[in-house]
């Protein structure tokens, strides 16, 4: 099989695309409109992500179960990551998640968040940005 010029152009360009989806680049996010309350019906889960840098989460469960539902607060950051997804590390105060100082939450599309416990799977848990304060 032999590919003319014009479909080998075509071939390399589809090629590059592919590689670009692929490669899981999500649109940047601008942290200044992460505060918000975010929440999740199914499960009353339930985070603030307040703008002077402070969170506090109700009825949150990881891995998306409604099993041992946790209750937490402490501080937060946006964590530009060009190596991967950007995240908001969410540092955990006082022991609210037992031996657990931290956990990333991840926030790839305007008003949606999410937690993911497993890399290769989707997300475990997406809460969803409300009007509410």
């Amino acid at each position: 099989m032999t590919l003319t010029r014009t479909g080998r152009r075509w071939l390399l360009g589809a090629l590059a695309v592919s590689a670009v989806l692929a490669s899981g680049c999500a649109p940047p996010v601008d942290p200044e409109k992460l505060p918000g309350v975010y929440l999740n019906e199914e499960t009353d889960g339930r985070i603030a992500l307040d703008s002077d840098g402070t969170f506090s989460a109700t009825h949150i469960t990881m891995d998306g179960t409604p099993d041992d539902p946790a209750d937490f607060s402490g501080t937060w950051d946006f964590v530009e990551n060009e190596h991967s997804s950007d995240f908001v590390y969410l540092s955990v105060e006082d022991g609210g998640l037992g031996m657990v100082a931290g956990v990333q939450l991840y926030a790839e599309e305007e008003g949606e968040v999410y937690f993911r416990t497993d890399p290769d799977a989707p997300p475990s848990l997406v809460l969803t940005r409300t009007t509410a304060s």
